[in-house]
């Protein structure tokens, strides 16, 4: 029925629920006669903010559903993917603005897609992170199957790159170290995401990076090869062509690390690394990988400290790439501080002076007041201890903990960045000799000589011990185990003993 007067469409949009009777009194009465034209019933309706031009279109289409998912209003579309469309949408009864992750209707006729797009739903209610958009529900219904999120105000990072072009370093690392941090959180839970790419980042209108769609690439995996051909845009396959380039099996997170470096690239070069194509083919190919262009190449200008992160995360030997998220987190966040002084931007301030001029030096307790804080870089290759440490620098007031898996990266990173850590403690526990001698490297290096720094071994490695170079009153060598009360201590004695004061 085509809608040819405003009654028509007044009493459509009642019978949809799109209007109720208060609202349509108080619009008759304000035109004092039912005789207006459709065009102008329609603009006072969305002037009113009664119903959005969405609404509007598809009710002079004719539609009859599409209007309501649940208890969910639909406001708009905000965009459309392989399997699903995204709108904004409000509550029935508390008008509370949600994001609806609505599942096509060509999968939804299908149990096995449909199971997997509500398994993966509630896997992500379970996720809680800053940087991870959050899944407050999950619809099955029938043959409707919806996630009830939290829209982001904002908009997905491709669309923030297109318009500016390219970020500045510091501005990259930053939301860099958001896409990680929640990356890392949900590695810790045992997920990975397989799907990351550059719309799949939200960046909100204060700048934060939120992930979205954990998971739910898998179910690209589920689908046929031909079914695969009809959606070249899967990221499935940018995955398998990566995995099959490298020799890593589904669901490494090393392949999720390869392409947070993409986006991070990306960002700061304005460029993607991997050539765009629609042909599967062409994606599958193990030579689109190698013809990637060197970042320092791509923009000769970026600073050392952020290209090294990119050519780690993105190395196409997987055992040279980070193997956790929180090891690209400890880098990034020693890039962040970096850029961040270079920047004239410090991320802490100190009174301290050089225990030469005779004036005394706060303690570590002192030092932990509002504003100043104490940069500890913890080199672990365990990740259960990694763990503790940040469980115990978290409740350890005045200090900000970095951790890092690669002794020989960080003394490279610490001889070119001097100043951007205030202490350092190297485990033996599982690098065994490597910690050793990365210890006596950052002795022997100008730039880190005076840096106080601990080397903790375990109970019995007496050969460890022997091996490592005490000199100056500055290092120490610590057996395990230790409490982070005593490791504290002698930080402070350190400190007090001739190492460098925290950088202003």
């Amino acid at each position: 029925m085509v809608l040819q007067t405003a009654e028509q469409v007044a009493q459509r949009a009642f019978d949809l629920g799109l209007l109720d009777e208060r609202q349509l009194r108080a619009l008759w009465s304000s035109f004092g006669s039912h005789d207006i034209t459709v065009e102008d019933f329609l603009q006072i309706l969305v002037r009113r903010e009664y119903l959005t031009n969405y609404q509007v279109e598809r009710l002079i289409r004719g539609e009859k559903t599409g209007f309501f998912f649940g208890n969910y209003r639909v406001l708009y579309l905000v965009g459309s993917g392989t399997f699903a469309r995204v709108y904004r949408a409000a509550h029935r009864d508390n008008g509370n603005i949600v994001a609806l992750k609505v599942l096509r209707n060509r999968f939804s006729e299908n149990r096995t897609q449909a199971n997997l797009f509500v398994r993966e739903g509630r896997v992500g209610c379970t996720l809680r992170h800053p940087n991870i958009v959050p899944i407050y529900e999950v619809v099955s219904e029938g043959k409707t199957h919806f996630l009830v999120m939290e829209f982001v105000e904002g908009r997905n990072l491709r669309e923030f790159v297109r318009v500016r072009k390219k970020l500045s370093p510091l501005e990259a690392t930053r939301i860099m170290l958001g896409i990680t941090d929640g990356l890392r959180y949900a590695f810790d839970k045992g997920l990975t995401h397989r799907d990351l790419k550059m719309s799949n980042v939200l960046v909100s209108s204060r700048g934060e990076a939120k992930l979205v769609d954990f998971g739910l690439a898998s179910m690209d995996e589920t689908l046929s090869e031909e079914a695969l051909s009809d959606l070249p845009n899967t990221r499935t396959v940018d995955y398998a062509a990566l995995e099959r380039a490298t020799g890593v099996r589904k669901d490494d997170v090393r392949s999720d690390i390869y392409f947070l470096g993409c986006i991070y690239y990306h960002m700061l070069t304005g460029k993607p690394p991997l050539p765009e194509t629609r042909d599967r083919l062409l994606r599958l190919s193990k030579q689109r990988f190698l013809d990637v262009v060197p970042i320092h190449k791509a923009d000769p200008t970026l600073p050392t400290h952020v290209t090294v992160v990119v050519n780690k995360a993105m190395s196409l030997d997987p055992t040279r790439r980070y193997q956790t998220p929180a090891a690209m987190l400890a880098d990034l966040q020693l890039a962040a501080k970096r850029l961040a002084n270079e920047e004239n931007t410090p991320e802490w301030a100190t009174d301290s002076t050089d225990s030469s001029s005779g004036e005394v030096q706060p303690t570590l307790a002192e030092a932990a007041s509002p504003g100043q804080t104490f940069s500890v870089l913890v080199v672990e290759g365990d990740q259960r201890m990694q763990h503790v440490f940040r469980k115990g620098f978290a409740q350890a007031a005045g200090f900000q903990l970095l951790l890092a898996d690669d002794p020989k990266e960080i003394t490279t990173l610490l001889r070119e960045n001097s100043g951007i850590v205030d202490f350092i403690v190297l485990s033996t526990q599982q690098l065994g000799h490597k910690a050793v001698e990365a210890f006596n490297r950052l002795g022997q290096e100008p730039t880190t000589s005076r840096l106080p720094a601990v080397l903790l071994v375990d109970e019995g490695r007496t050969e460890l011990k022997t091996l490592a170079d005490c000199a100056g009153r500055h290092r120490a060598v610590l057996s395990m185990p230790i409490t982070m009360r005593q490791l504290l201590t002698v930080f402070e004695q350190l400190r007090s003993a001739g190492g460098d004061s925290p950088a202003p």
